[in-house]
């Protein structure tokens, strides 16, 4: 039967399809890492109150791609280079999602519509995260090999998704309620069109490495296709809509540290 489980459980025994898995994933929150270096670096003056959290939030995504690197060592593997099909936060940016890397690379202040696009797209993106990590977590928490990482990330996910939603909120009561969920939309709709490539990209290689019959592969195929479909036509909305978390200033303070095996 197929099942997240079965699948993950599947990648975390093999260490070719494990190795694939933990480069993709490093890689990802590397780029993360510098995004938001880059961008706590170049706030506006009139959002420099943003700078501890913004990087805070970097210093968090450093540390994931740390620990996925840590993960590959502790196996004695390597990291393998990331497919370009694979590379979501590249492929959103093809598609204008987000705050381009030739603007960040300049050192020229950022504006104020630039970190409504960022947020939007951390909001975004962010949700993806916390929830594939929470799935992670229902079914992995415990592993003897991952389960600190993965109760770790989540934890940190949830963490930035709450930080989202309240600086947004923030800026939405300082009269830019329109140009977020305009941003929100827009990034939303790219996002889930970029997700449903980038699985069918994973599960294609996880399939000729682990040697899936074409039967699983098709199965697998169809799922993707159905989820897609489901956010196409209205799940899509859990990624634009915006309360006041729980998790009140999730990013107040400073980064934790990796765990010991990192």
């Amino acid at each position: 039967m197929l099942s997240a489980r079965s699948l993950f459980q599947e990648i975390v025994d093999d260490d070719e399809a494990y190795r694939l898995f933990c480069s993709i994933a490093a890689s990802g929150e590397a780029q993360g890492g510098w995004e938001n270096g880059r961008i706590a670096a170049l706030l506006p003056e009139s959002l420099r109150d943003l700078a501890p959290k913004v990087a805070r939030h970097g210093a968090d995504e450093d540390k994931h791609g740390r620990i996925f690197r840590a993960l590959l060592r502790k196996r004695g593997l390597t990291p393998t280079d990331v497919p370009a099909a694979t590379d979501y936060t590249m492929l959103l940016e093809r598609r204008g999602i987000g705050l381009a890397h030739d603007k960040l690379r300049r050192d020229e202040p950022l504006g104020e519509l630039d970190i409504i696009t960022y947020l939007a797209h951390s909001r975004v993106t962010e949700q993806r995260a916390a929830d594939q990590m929470a799935l992670l977590t229902r079914h992995f928490g415990d592993h003897p090999e991952v389960g600190k990482a993965i109760r770790m990330i989540s934890d940190d996910e949830s963490n930035h998704l709450a930080y989202c939603h309240e600086e947004l909120l923030r800026l939405a009561r300082a009269g830019h309620g329109r140009t977020i969920q305009r941003a929100l939309h827009e990034c939303a709709h790219a996002e889930i069109a970029v997700y449903r490539d980038v699985s069918l990209a994973v599960m294609d290689r996880m399939g000729r490495i682990l040697k899936w019959p074409r039967a699983k592969s098709a199965a697998l195929t169809a799922g993707i296709a159905a989820v897609y479909g489901y956010e196409r036509l209205g799940g899509w909305r859990r990624m634009v809509s915006l309360t006041m978390p729980e998790r009140r200033d999730a990013l107040g303070g400073p980064a934790t540290s990796a765990p010991e095996f990192a």
